[in-house]
């Protein structure tokens, strides 16, 4: 809990992210479970605030983690206005404060729409990563100045510390989908090679001119080379092949 005699997160904390990192079985699943975990640490008794992940990668659809259904919604928000302090944290690599929402005009629209969940003060925190990967930690509360200087300053440094346990869920993520689109590419090619070796072996032509069949066939029925060499390939156990193409 962040309360007076905490002056820092629990080292277990980080402990317990990195078994995450390894056991988790993707980067969502992973920020779900930090969501879950920044919530328990910094709330109080008696006065719970809700917490969500922003997370966005090059060339991935935006990713947002809650610790609750609640804290989901208004977290989307985040993502439906051009400026936001979940943006402003992640780009600026800064902490952003928002005592009252009622009575802060940086973010108008954004504002309005937290107000209309129930949310008075927002705390923005973004986390320390690589390359073009952006996040930051949202923490929402219902009561007005409900982030004073004691928990900003708990709050960054949990954040400090789960860093690096994000940083190495999204580098495995990035890792996994690398080594998943390689197998696929070398599945396609494998299926592909298959299929010209048969054409070159019923036509009795070269490797080129086997393949030069199969893309004409690709263009012709407006289909995906892997698909056409998947018929050949398939064909084979199925009578001849087919490798005169005429549409």
């Amino acid at each position: 809990m962040a309360s007076e005699s905490t002056a820092k997160p629990d080292t277990s904390i980080t402990e317990h992210l990195h078994e995450l990192v390894l056991s988790s079985p993707d980067v969502e699943d992973f920020l779900n479970e930090l969501a879950q975990v920044s919530a328990r640490n910094l709330s109080e008794p008696g006065d719970e605030i809700m917490c969500a992940i922003t997370l966005l990668r090059q060339r991935k659809a935006a990713t947002v983690a809650s610790s609750s259904p609640e804290a989901k919604a208004i977290a989307q928000l985040e993502y439906e206005f051009s400026e936001t302090p979940s943006l402003t944290a992640s780009t600026m690599q800064e902490t952003i404060n928002v005592p009252d929402a009622q009575h802060d005009g940086r973010w108008p629209e954004y504002s309005t729409a937290v107000l209309a969940q129930g949310v008075r003060s927002v705390l923005a925190l973004p986390f320390q990563l690589e390359g073009g990967t952006k996040a930051a930690l949202l923490l929402y509360s219902p009561r007005p100045h409900r982030f004073e200087s004691r928990i900003v300053e708990f709050a960054e440094d949990f954040v400090g510390q789960t860093s690096l346990a994000l940083r190495l869920a999204v580098r495995f993520a990035h890792y996994s989908e690398t080594a998943a689109n390689l197998r696929a590419t070398l599945e396609s090619r494998t299926v592909i090679d298959m299929a010209v070796g048969i054409i070159m072996a019923q036509n009795r032509c070269s490797q080129q001119d086997a393949f030069e069949i199969l893309k004409t066939a690709s263009s012709t029925r407006n289909s995906k080379l892997h698909d056409v060499a998947a018929i050949v390939v398939n064909s084979l156990g199925q009578g001849p092949a087919r490798t005169h193409y005429d549409g």
